[in-house]
């Protein structure tokens, strides 16, 4: 039998292989006031708008013993890993390495740079670091996904348009088939999280495939669920 999400542009076909979870980037930094989105001037409380829908993606995957990779945007202590273009880019407040209310902005090992409480990695997840914006730059995602034989990712995370929809492009790219989970992703400007949704799908999901939080874990349940 043969399971599929209700998805746009037409429906998502799940394998026989177990598909993978990537939450992409739920952490303090970007999502707390005091951290490197507030530091730039953006509305903060839109991304903490979809917590509690990403923390119901997760345990659904628990439930169901699929796999999960948690990233985390940062760098290294000595900025070694940051390229100046990023560094210095954008004139906010804070920059990266900058001493903020959580620590260093964007560094690995400080408070800000933590995955929110109540969406940490448990054992037997794993919780990669990355110096880019997408997953797959600079990091060993795709070989963890080759050894877990995975070939379909379901992404959630933050921002829609930067590190989620590039990392979909990276797994366009190797191969994957992707679906964004529509209210468990967000931006900090909502024309800009439409746009995206709206490039995913276009001309036949040239990116990939959108769908509810709900719509992917009902059809998780039944095409992996003990009956």
């Amino acid at each position: 039998m043969i399971f599929a999400v209700d998805a746009k542009p037409y429906e998502y076909s799940l394998p026989t292989t177990k598909p993978c979870l990537i939450v992409i980037d739920m952490q303090r930094d970007f999502i707390e006031p005091g951290g490197f989105g507030d530091a730039l001037g953006n509305q903060v409380d839109r991304l903490s708008a979809i917590v509690p829908t990403v923390k119901k993606l997760i345990e659904g995957f628990r439930r169901l013993q699929l796999p999960i990779v948690h990233t985390r945007e940062c760098h290294k202590p000595d900025l070694s890993d940051c390229p100046p273009s990023k560094l210095t880019r954008g004139k906010a407040k804070l920059k990266i390495g900058d001493l903020g209310p959580m620590g260093r902005i964007l560094i690995d090992g400080e408070a800000g740079n933590e995955l929110l409480t109540e969406l940490r990695a448990i054992p037997g997840e794993l919780e990669m670091t990355k110096p880019g914006k997408g997953c797959f730059y600079a990091t060993y995602l795709d070989e963890h996904l080759r050894q877990l034989q995975a070939t379909h990712l379901v992404i959630a995370g933050v921002t829609t348009e930067v590190c989620v929809q590039t990392t979909m492009r990276e797994a366009n790219d190797r191969g994957y088939e992707c679906l964004l989970v529509e209210d468990a992703t967000e931006s900090y400007f909502p024309e800009f999280k439409q746009a995206t949704l709206d490039m995913i799908v276009a001309q036949g999901g040239i990116v990939g495939w959108t769908a509810k939080c709900d719509d992917t874990l009902a059809a998780l349940e039944k095409a992996y669920g003990r009956h």
